[in-house]
């Protein structure tokens, strides 16, 4: 697809995008980064060239430096071939001159034409990624899904070379095993080689059972930081779904599969209950509960449009009770 921007697209930022302010940056290994990750994967997809603009420009607006993407996106959109995502968010920051105030992650693996994590895909795959994304640096590096054909010690090495190259910044996972997540940072240790410092795991209120266990006890361990992916449960989490409802979004099959569990209907009903005490919205509970759990330092959401922004946003600036912790805590248990 073409990434060539519309007027809308090139102009400047429209002033007052930023209706919510993002609270505290927190630290990830040498970064400093917004509690909130803007998710890329509907660039490209739902949201075309101009309206992703405007989506990038009302985040950075408000505060917000941290965009999470990947090579393979958004290859599942029909028509598409990957790199979607990258290309929009290099023509974007390229008319904006912001480069130097965003980290942005991307991925490695996924791409069906850059499949795997041996050590000549990784080399040539990153090339790619910086060329789609115009700059010559990327600040999080994650290999999107585990390649255990490949051994721990030539994906590490890889990317430590990227690493010593400043192609990269920093180091992550995603979508790894935690006997696998382990060997690699003892690697890493032993031959004192860049280490992961991010893990991207599957994880939100009705999704609990991957991460917390095993694999959140080594990034715990480690110090590493997690960033949730399907944060809202594909929607599902914004409260928008209710029995007899129809919501257009291309992702409304996931996200109303859980209205049919019974977890999904306690966990809705307690979503209600705390967003009406604070006057909020649901999917800004949902993240705040993310927010709040051991070792996440930023949930990943995307907004196909500017108006879905500000719940988003107002994830950092929702004081969450213990109360309210622990009643969406068992509601999800």
């Amino acid at each position: 697809m073409s990434t060539s921007s519309s007027s809308s697209a090139s102009s400047a930022p429209t002033p007052g995008h930023g209706p919510v302010a993002v609270s505290a940056t927190k630290p990830l290994g040498s970064l400093t980064v917004s509690p909130l990750s803007l998710g890329g994967n509907v660039f490209g997809w739902t949201a075309d060239v101009a309206t992703s603009f405007e989506v990038l420009d009302a985040f950075t607006g408000a505060g917000g430096n941290f965009i999470d993407t990947a090579d393979a996106y958004s290859v599942f959109a029909p028509g598409n071939k990957g790199g979607e995502s990258e290309a929009i968010i290099g023509d974007w920051h390229t008319a904006r001159g912001n480069r130097s105030d965003l980290v942005i992650a991307t991925k490695v693996g996924a791409l069906p034409d850059r499949k795997g994590l041996s050590a000549a895909n990784i080399k040539a795959a990153v090339d790619e990624s910086l060329a789609r994304l115009r700059t010559d640096h990327i600040d999080l590096y994650y290999t999107h899904y585990d390649d255990e054909s490949v051994e721990v010690s030539e994906i590490i090495s890889t990317l430590d070379d990227l690493v010593k190259a400043g192609k990269v910044r920093e180091i992550g996972a995603s979508n790894i095993s935690p006997e696998r997540l382990q060997e690699s940072l003892d690697f890493s240790e032993r031959e004192g080689l860049a280490k992961y410092v991010a893990l991207q795991p599957h994880y939100n209120l009705v999704s609990r059972d991957t991460y917390e266990g095993p694999l959140r006890d080594i990034a715990a361990r480690h110090g590493l930081g997690a960033m949730p992916y399907y944060g809202l449960a594909s929607g599902f989490l914004t409260g928008k779904y209710r029995p007899g409802t129809d919501v257009d979004s291309a992702r409304s099959g996931k996200a109303a599969a859980h209205l049919a569990t019974e977890r999904g209907r306690r966990v809705l009903a307690a979503l209600d209950e705390v967003a009406a005490r604070h006057n909020a919205e649901q999917a800004t509970v949902a993240l705040a509960w993310l927010a709040a759990q051991p070792t996440v330092t930023a949930p990943i959401a995307s907004a196909r449009t500017v108006a879905q922004l500000p719940a988003l946003l107002a994830l950092g600036t929702l004081p969450l009770t213990n109360e309210d912790l622990t009643l969406l805590t068992d509601a999800s248990a």
